[in-house]
């Protein structure tokens, strides 16, 4: 099934060898694979983050691609090295610590097989416990994307439901307001991207131009509260203007017209980071 495409993903920046180290075992394995990169800018030691660009990234894939996935501060530990088979057959070589948790939620795993290192990981690395997304996670990868093993060689199957999972933020929908959590930043942008799903926000039945009340407040401590206009794109409010908008993940994205929401107001990420939106009554 695998269609000889690999799409690499960590969070070593490109500032010294490692990504191409990668590369290079990739290629040893087979020279024709066609080696993608998802991102290797994600936040040091961030599983969400990881988890969230693959989410963000995957289903523009085609069915058989394999990805790669290096975020692991527990490298070295206990932590399980896997592979997961998604519900739209691709697969995801990653270690078991949370970075499959978007894609069991919203895209959904079929299977997951623990990597033999015995049978799957380079010879004579054995002795070096730091460089996994080299010596096992870059070569399996290769190995199941160029179709050299099976989805079943990669070693014995672990139960769906005992992959670990990053807890979540859950959605409060109330009559005139939804709250939830800043997940992400549209990075280079600076805009937030929130958990607040478009049915969720729908469910305020907002029409274009209506104006919500925002509060942001980091764990207790209120950040940001002011009233936002609900637009189609960032066009829709003046230059240095803030907006809402349904971002290209369907979800609840708030936004300064050509400037950064984050940055200007010192806003953060993660589960501490609760966002409501509030419609006021005059809409």
């Amino acid at each position: 099934m695998s269609n000889n495409l690999l799409v690499l993903q960590s969070d070593f920046g490109l500032v010294d060898g490692a990504v191409s180290a990668m590369i290079g075992v990739t290629l040893q394995e087979d020279p024709t694979l066609g080696v993608h990169h998802l991102t290797h800018d994600i936040t040091p030691y961030n599983i969400f983050e990881a988890s969230y660009r693959l989410f963000q990234t995957i289903e523009y894939w085609p069915e058989g691609t394999t990805f790669v996935s290096v975020v692991d501060p527990g490298v070295g530990s206990k932590r399980k090295s896997v592979v997961a088979l998604t519900a739209a057959n691709q697969y995801i070589v990653t270690p078991d610590n949370g970075t499959l948790s978007y894609i069991k939620k919203h895209v959904g795993i079929q299977a997951v097989r623990e990597i033999s290192e015995v049978a799957n990981r380079r010879a004579n690395t054995e002795h070096s416990y730091t460089f996994h997304g080299r010596d096992v996670y870059a070569y399996t990868g290769a190995k199941l994307a160029s179709g050299h093993i099976s989805f079943e060689e990669v070693g014995p199957e672990l139960s769906v439901d005992d992959i670990i999972e990053l807890p979540v933020v859950e959605t409060v929908v109330d009559s005139n307001l939804v709250r939830g959590a800043i997940d992400i930043l549209d990075v280079r942008f600076g805009s937030l991207w929130t958990s607040i799903t478009r049915e969720e926000f729908y469910s305020l039945s907002p029409e274009f131009n209506d104006r919500f009340e925002v509060t942001i407040y980091n764990n207790d401590m209120l950040v940001y509260q002011n009233q936002v206009t609900y637009g189609k794109s960032f066009a829709d409010v003046r230059i240095g203007q803030p907006i809402i908008y349904i971002n290209s993940l369907y979800r609840v994205g708030l936004a300064i017209n050509q400037g950064s929401f984050a940055k200007a107001y010192n806003v953060g990420v993660g589960p501490q980071w609760h966002i409501e939106l509030k419609k006021l009554e005059n809409n």
